[in-house]
């Protein structure tokens, strides 16, 4: 199954790779779009092109897939299922933040649990109206996982992130354009995405972006990635947390 589909895309005069997440069930995070999510990247890369787009559809993603990971859990696999999923999000992660590329994330609807490192990590986000981003893991009791706490950090400080993972609390468009992690809302956010990278002075923006994300500040965020994957790990196995996804999964069941 495809989950990913990436093109160049040259509709506002300047070649731009555009990656679209087309995955059932809000683009859930399964080791497989994570695999192809990937590989897009690696087309990406070899094609040298600096632009680049991020975007899905009427949900940008759901974030890790609690049915999957319950199911795990339930075969004792849960620590399995997480090795296959979690280090590749963490590594996708790290990746947009030193690639050559300047990547902007178009996102609508639901953008939860990993799926916001996605955004966090992109050099700039447009957002629809209806987007928000929530973590959820205090909810199904998972560790953060996308850089939740190893780039939002970076992007809103540590407090403001604290705060909001604690919370377990909903950010709407508005509240990601006022904390600076959305760049603009618009009702069509991929067209607008393409057109403030075509404007863009390219080599500009990429000395500012290898002067902020230098060595220092990368190996930084890849040991708290690090640290995010083994937290993940350990919480995964608990019985604790597998109650609390079956939980989550009856309520949502009843929704």
């Amino acid at each position: 199954m495809d989950l990913v589909d990436a093109q160049v895309d040259d509709t506002h005069g300047q070649p731009c790779f555009r990656i679209t997440l087309t995955g059932p069930r809000a683009n859930a995070l399964t080791p497989a779009l994570i695999d192809q999510l990937s590989q897009a990247f690696d087309t990406l890369e070899a094609l040298r092109l600096p632009r680049a787009v991020l975007c899905g559809g009427r949900n940008f993603s759901s974030g890790g897939d609690v049915a999957g990971f319950h199911q795990a859990a339930r075969q004792g696999q849960a620590r399995d299922y997480a090795d296959h999923l979690v280090p590749g999000l963490q590594r996708l992660v790290l990746r947009m933040l030193s690639m050559p590329i300047i990547l902007v994330t178009a996102a609508r609807g639901a953008v939860t649990g990993g799926a916001a490192g996605f955004l966090f990590a992109a050099d700039r986000a447009v957002v629809a109206p209806d987007t928000f981003v929530q973590p959820y893991y205090s909810t199904v009791g998972f560790a953060p996982d996308g850089g939740w706490t190893a780039v939002l950090p970076e992007r809103i400080g540590a407090g403001r992130a604290t705060r909001w993972l604690l919370s377990d609390s909903r950010m709407t468009a508005t509240d990601l354009l006022d904390t600076g992690l959305a760049c603009a809302v618009d009702t069509a956010p991929e067209k607008t995405a393409a057109a403030l990278l075509a404007d863009l002075d390219v080599d500009s923006a990429l000395s500012i972006k290898r002067l902020i994300w230098d060595d220092v500040r990368l190996r930084q965020v890849g040991d708290r990635l690090d640290a995010e994957t083994a937290c993940f790990r350990h919480l995964i196995g608990l019985p604790e947390t597998h109650g609390k996804m079956a939980r989550f999964l009856e309520r949502r069941g009843r929704e």
